[in-house]
């Protein structure tokens, strides 16, 4: 079972509010294709995600996941940069990010962008 990482459930960067969030879209989708999917969100509450939407905040990041989907560009997360990526990714994971915050910035990894 894939291991995919999804960094980021706020309805936009910077805000806690998760109404009308499509990132439980995304994870929903994911998990139809039986992947083993974390979240994380410095901003989001779990209690909250797990009694809207089904799904809570992991409470650790791990290493050797197969991606990383990053859907919301929360200002904690320009800290990350390629060689963070490669410490909890296994080699070939793709790194797909939706609003291109990293774009030009990962190297180490598939990058995928919009």
């Amino acid at each position: 079972e894939a291991k995919v990482l999804v960094l980021g459930a706020t309805f936009k960067e910077n805000v806690t509010d998760i109404r009308n969030s499509k990132v439980a879209d995304v994870v929903n989708n994911l998990k139809e294709y039986h992947l083993n999917v974390h979240v994380s969100d410095p901003l989001a509450d779990s209690e909250e995600l797990h009694h809207e939407y089904g799904f809570g905040l992991t409470a650790n990041i791990d290493a050797d996941y197969d991606a990383v989907v990053i859907t919301v560009p929360h200002h904690q997360f320009k800290a990350f940069d390629d060689a963070y990526f490669a410490s909890i990714t296994k080699s070939g994971a793709i790194i797909a990010d939706l609003k291109g915050m990293y774009r030009g910035k990962i190297s180490s990894r598939k990058y995928w962008s919009f």
